[in-house]
């Protein structure tokens, strides 16, 4: 028999309070003092509950990261790579974006603490890797690809190489706070990269 349509939604209350709860107490204590239990009293569910859905904290803050991810795309109209036929324009506008969601105190934590997590736990870093990070660099692979077709971008142009010279930076100082993470950086490495890997232009 078919759940009713109320038990259907006091488990999605309860799953979203779960994973607002992970989210919020990350940023507070920290990945190593994340606990299950914690999560359980802050989202007001029994523990079982959790362990249910859910087979550890990280899986936890990894789908609660993936949640977080659609809801920032949501409040920003996102539907998809842009692609207005001008490749630096594009990615400047992607990177921006990229820079004012690592901004965001209601991302920064639970993303620290999941590369943490991640780069200890090979389990967690593969998961992150399929479900978060791949599906990202893929859209900026298809968007570069499109450019390619098109003239351009050099046509021997490895192009998950340039994804990787366009974010890597980016990624490094954000997770050391080398230096501010601002637009004007984020075009300029949009512009750097580009030349270096042989942009066609006129």
């Amino acid at each position: 028999m078919n759940k009713s349509p109320d038990a259907t939604r006091r488990s999605e209350r309860s799953r979203r309070a779960i994973l607002d709860a992970a989210l919020a107490l990350v940023g507070e204590v920290g990945y190593n003092k994340l606990t299950v239990e914690a999560i359980a009293a802050r989202a007001g569910v029994g523990k079982q509950t959790i362990y249910r859905w859910w087979p550890s904290k990280a899986a936890v803050l990894l789908d609660a990261s993936l949640a977080l991810a659609g809801d920032a795309e949501s409040a920003a109209g996102w539907s998809g790579f842009p692609d207005t036929g001008d490749l630096a324009a594009d990615l400047k506008y992607v990177l921006r974006a990229t820079v004012d969601e690592f901004a965001d105190e209601r991302y920064e934590a639970p993303a620290r603490a999941l590369t943490a997590a991640g780069a200890t736990d090979p389990e967690l870093g593969a998961r992150f890797t399929e479900q978060l990070l791949e599906p990202q660099l893929a859209l900026y692979e298809a968007r570069l690809r499109t450019a390619q077709e098109a003239g351009q971008l050099a046509a021997d142009a490895d192009l998950r190489l340039v994804v990787e010279m366009l974010l890597g930076p980016l990624t490094y100082r954000w997770l050391l706070r080398t230096a501010p993470l601002t637009h004007a950086y984020a075009d300029a490495l949009v512009d750097s990269v580009l030349a270096g890997v042989g942009k066609v232009t006129g």
